[in-house]
């Protein structure tokens, strides 16, 4: 048997719950509930496209022309966006996490994030996956460990469904007042209210023929402190919810039009994040992580009805 391009699989469950967490960057390989997938995630033998369920530390998105300005100093980054200019989305997508810890309905994987060129700071991160009553939890947590303070940011991008065949025909509400407008090569322009524009998806709408690649943010919470995206089903009777707690300002969704053909549009990903794109060099929700300093984001996943 071919042996598995993610590395060890984690197969966790709760009830009708089950989830997949692989060993290769700590990604959310699958979430389903009995028969119905509520994350459209990659088989074993798959390659990771897409960046389905991957974890994105230390920055999420795109930083423009892999270039910021930290302490004084010019740095560099490699370009992994070559098309767009960018570095994207972080720098521990593609290595081996240990794994700590592993149970019926949790797992624990760890990694050291070393020095290298364009980011020469000594990071510790960890990703606790739990599977409930309340759907899936994640909780990510990065460590400091130089001394000096180190720029930092998380994301995550798992592909949400919501029982339908394309994402066109699901209802998506987003509680966010603000959307952050983008240049051709996905770098923010300018943060402007939601109100008047199609972004505007505080009340649920139909996703129909509308393309994101979209960063939202002033994000409303509820009681829990948690902002929720929900994808719903057009009957109603059934959806699933991400939802943003600690840590979490921001949240990307993708409808992924440039994806391959048989891809596209097929699910939405909706990803939580501590900052928005180009956040290394405009500032904006930028964490300074100090020495011996740990930063923790909490989001998850409910799925409901059906």
């Amino acid at each position: 048997m071919q042996e598995s391009r993610t590395g060890r699989q984690l197969t966790l469950r709760h009830g009708a719950h089950s989830a997949v967490i692989v060993e290769l960057g700590a990604a959310l390989r699958s979430y389903a509930v009995g028969e119905r997938p509520v994350v459209d995630g990659f088989a074993e033998q798959d390659q990771i496209n897409g960046g389905r369920g991957q974890i994105l530390v230390p920055w999420p998105n795109r930083i423009r022309d892999g270039q910021y300005h930290w302490d004084g100093q010019d740095r560099q980054l490699p370009l992994t966006e070559p098309g767009g200019g960018n570095a994207i989305h972080g720098l521990l997508r593609w290595v081996a996490w240990r794994v700590e810890e592993v149970s019926d309905s949790r797992a624990v994987l760890e990694v050291p994030l070393w020095p290298q060129p364009g980011y020469p700071f000594h990071l510790h991160v960890r990703a606790e996956y739990t599977l409930g009553e309340g759907g899936l939890e994640v909780a990510v947590t990065a460590r400091n460990l130089d001394a000096s303070a180190a720029p930092y940011g998380f994301g995550q991008h798992p592909y949400v469904m919501a029982g339908t065949a394309v994402v066109d025909q699901a209802v998506l509400t987003v509680p966010a007042r603000t959307w952050l407008r983008t240049d051709e090569r996905g770098l923010p322009v300018a943060a402007e209210p939601v109100a008047g524009t199609e972004y505007d998806l505080r009340t649920p709408q139909p996703v129909g023929a509308l393309r994101l690649d979209t960063p939202f943010g002033d994000l409303d919470r509820d009681a829990d402190g948690r902002a929720v995206v929900r994808l719903a089903h057009p009957s109603g009777a059934l959806g699933t919810d991400v939802w943003l707690g600690e840590g979490a300002h921001y949240v990307q969704l993708y409808t992924g039009d440039t994806l391959a053909p048989g891809d596209r549009r097929r699910a939405l990903a909706i990803e939580p994040m501590t900052c928005p794109p180009d956040a290394f060099r405009s500032g904006t929700g930028l964490v300074s992580l100090g020495p011996g300093e740990q930063h923790t984001v909490r989001w998850g996943i409910t799925p409901w009805g059906g």
